[in-house]
């Protein structure tokens, strides 16, 4: 049970830098189009109809020195889909060592990278093995553009197919004090 003890600390350490703002260099909201949340430089994403998210400022430069990161979570037999719009300018380099959007397929930033995207040519689809992706954008302190705007959507996971839709879980009693419900 070593590894699941393990694997709670890691999630409630993220939780807890997550809520804390540790991961985040900024805090602005982000303005995006009509009909859609605002969001921060960095946030936890779960809404069931997928959404929209940009580097800070865009469509103007966004500034220096920022990191954002974003986890994109699916339901449970999801896999999510990532498309980034043609408006999109990041400071180009030699593997994208300065700014850069990366992108790994899981919820931490040591789940397998899917890639590290700068330049001028938008980054193609991606698509999640599982339910989470992890997008950081890094901006160093010089050399700003416009940035990005992505959008994501969720589709069935494969791996599921053969298994039909997931049904929810009852709530629970003990003792007569109701300990889980959805």
């Amino acid at each position: 049970m070593t590894h699941g003890r393990s694997f709670f600390h890691i999630v409630a350490s993220l939780i807890i830098l997550h809520l804390s703002g540790a991961t985040k260099k900024g805090t602005e909201k982000q303005t995006v189009s009509e009909g859609q949340r605002p969001v921060q430089c960095g946030t936890w994403t779960k809404y069931a109809e997928g959404g929209i998210f940009t580097s800070p400022n865009y469509p103007n430069k966004y500034p220096p020195d920022r990191e954002c990161v974003y986890i994109i979570e699916a339901a449970p037999r999801q896999c999510i889909e990532l498309h980034f719009d043609e408006k999109y300018s990041i400071e180009p380099s030699w593997e994208c060592k300065f700014d850069h959007i990366e992108v790994r397929d899981g919820p931490f930033g040591f789940s397998p990278i899917l890639g590290r995207f700068c330049g001028q040519q938008n980054p193609p689809m991606i698509k999640s093995s599982g339910r989470f992706l992890w997008i950081k954008f890094f901006a160093d302190a010089e050399l700003e553009s416009i940035g990005f705007s992505a959008r994501y959507n969720f589709t069935p996971d494969p791996d599921f197919k053969d298994l039909g839709v997931l049904k929810p879980l009852p709530g629970f009693i003990f003792s007569g004090v109701l300990l889980f419900s959805l």
